[in-house]
């Protein structure tokens, strides 16, 4: 770990606390928990759902599709369209299956045992 100082990076004036210096990974591990435990595998599954509307809006995008367009091919409205690319996170599993099939877009599901206690 580096250590910085205001008077060894060129600071005029009185001394101040060094500055702490910590790697992206520490500091993650840190915030949400080490790798494996329960704290980090939410954040994790947290952070997953939050992509699905960024890539719904992607994926349509890259097929020149409007959200009225991509709501035709489900048999839903624009408006739901619109929904679902801002706030996914209580969609059905249908429902991603019928947007993402409409954009020719594979969904991958993971499940993994938890470890034996």
């Amino acid at each position: 770990m580096i250590k910085h100082t205001a008077d060894n990076l060129g600071s005029s004036g009185p001394a101040k606390s060094p500055i702490r210096v910590t790697k992206y990974r520490d500091l993650k591990d840190e915030l949400v928990g080490a790798p494996g435990t329960a704290e980090r595998e939410q954040f994790e599954f947290e952070l997953s759902l939050e992509l699905i509307p960024l890539k719904i809006k992607e994926y349509r995008k890259q097929q020149n599709l409007t959200q009225s367009e991509l709501g035709a091919l489900i048999g839903v409205q624009k408006t739901q369209i619109s929904k679902l690319e801002t706030n996914a996170v209580n969609v059905t599993l249908d429902t991603l299956l019928k947007v993402f099939g409409a954009l020719h877009t594979k969904i991958k599901l993971s499940f993994e045992p938890e470890a034996a206690v």
